[in-house]
């Protein structure tokens, strides 16, 4: 059983909501206080959770980005001897998306319980999870474990899962390997037992400037850069139309698509400079670098002759933006079995979204995605995790707990 807290119920001011000092809500609301926007540092929250496992008496270990203003979290409860390897690690990333130009009802950094609902960028997407699980801390610390528990925080997930892998190669050098990973996205506490690989581009057409009365004098980098973008579309509707399929997915077949496109001074001179970036989600099974082959080919081997006969300094160029690999769980994983079990989910659920469970993944660490909250609450305005999620997935925390007791 958890620890009853000794502090008194706190209270939320707008409906009246009864809440302990670090439970799930709490720990949920104070995590949302922070503005951690993929943009911003994430130091004042990763900081705040790092001084709390340290009062604890453990050893949180910090692993930063390049320029040392954001940075994951990893730290281990040992077992009931002092093991620290196997186990299972309870993930969650620290980012979350924008808010510019949304019309929220009260400040999203400043969450608020409303009938049932706890409101706040992330309270959703996904701190939500990362407070549960900050919560079961006391009860873990309690608990004669078989094995550990490990936690891990990641910075920049949102814009293509660019954090987690210096967690994952610093873990890779220590030598550590759990054996399980659960990762808190917001499933509704459903089992998620595969998702779709993330390939975002950067496409940049350099042409040459001219006035538009004498178009054979330039090259249209708009022009160049739109027939690329439909060959992209080609791709796509190839894979609607020819598969693979499985439509274990929402969306069934790999999906492909142009996000944003820039280009181009006035109406009477031939753009010069055209940049748009795109996205593939490939299905698991789907090489991603085979689709990635094919638009790079058509670029170099189709348009950019036609570009440098047009004028030899034409050039175009492609590059990564972010990449995350597909998620497709075993169910003879001793994870995928465990979280099953403890949900009384058998259902095989698919998501066309990705997450970090991809790269835990592919880093020899099994993983499945199970956590509270609806991801179609998500990104929005007023986006919100309804309490009885919590309370659900602060349940199944300490039904996996148990489950790793000495004695279970």
């Amino acid at each position: 059983m958890q620890a009853q807290s000794l502090t008194p119920p706190l209270v939320n001011d707008t409906d009246g909501t009864a809440y302990d000092k670090g439970s799930a809500v709490d720990w949920t609301r104070r995590l949302v206080e922070y503005d951690t926007t993929s943009r911003h540092s994430n130091l004042g929250l990763i900081e705040t959770v790092r001084d709390h496992f340290l009062a604890k008496g453990l050893r949180p270990h910090l692993s930063y980005n390049p320029q040392g203003d954001k940075a994951n979290l990893y730290v281990t409860v040992p077992a009931a001897d002092g093991g620290t390897q196997g186990g299972i690690v309870l993930s969650g990333h620290t980012d979350v998306v924008p808010v510019d130009g949304q019309n929220w009802s009260t400040d999203p950094f400043k969450p608020v319980i409303r009938d049932g609902r706890l409101y706040g960028r992330g309270t959703c997407d996904m701190k939500g999870f990362i407070g549960t699980s900050l919560a079961l801390l006391p009860t873990l610390l309690q608990a004669k474990l078989r094995e550990p528990v490990h936690y891990a925080l990641s910075f920049d997930e949102e814009i293509g899962c660019m954090g987690a892998p210096y967690m994952l190669a610093e873990l890779r050098e220590r030598g550590v390997r759990p054996s399980g990973c659960i990762v808190g996205e917001p499933t509704s506490m459903r089992v998620i037992v595969a998702h779709k690989g993330i390939n975002a581009y950067r496409c940049c057409v350099q042409g040459h400037a001219a006035h538009s009365s004498l178009t054979p004098h330039g090259v249209n980098a708009i022009e160049y850069a739109a027939r690329l973008i439909c060959f992209i579309r080609d791709v796509a509707d190839e894979f609607k139309a020819n598969g693979p399929y499985d439509q274990a997915f929402d969306v069934p077949f790999t999906t492909a698509s142009t996000g944003t496109i820039q280009g181009g001074i006035a109406l009477n001179t031939i753009p010069a400079l055209c940049e748009f970036v795109f996205e593939f989600r490939n299905l698991p099974g789907v090489d991603p670098e085979a689709i990635f082959s094919r638009i790079q080919a058509y670029a170099n081997d189709v348009l950019l002759p036609r570009m440098r006969a047009e004028h030899a300094d034409a050039s175009l160029s492609l590059s990564k933006i972010a990449a995350a690999p597909s998620l497709d769980a075993a169910e003879q994983d001793a994870i995928t079995q465990l979280v099953r079990a403890l949900t009384g989910d058998s259902a095989i659920s698919k998501v066309a979204y990705g997450t970090e469970a991809g790269l835990f993944q592919r880093a020899g660490i099994p993983a499945v995605v199970c956590g509270p909250g609806d991801i179609q609450n998500a990104h929005k305005p007023d986006e919100f995790v309804a309490l009885d999620q919590l309370a659900a997935c602060e349940a199944f925390l300490h039904k996996v707990v148990d489950s790793l007791r000495v004695d279970a």
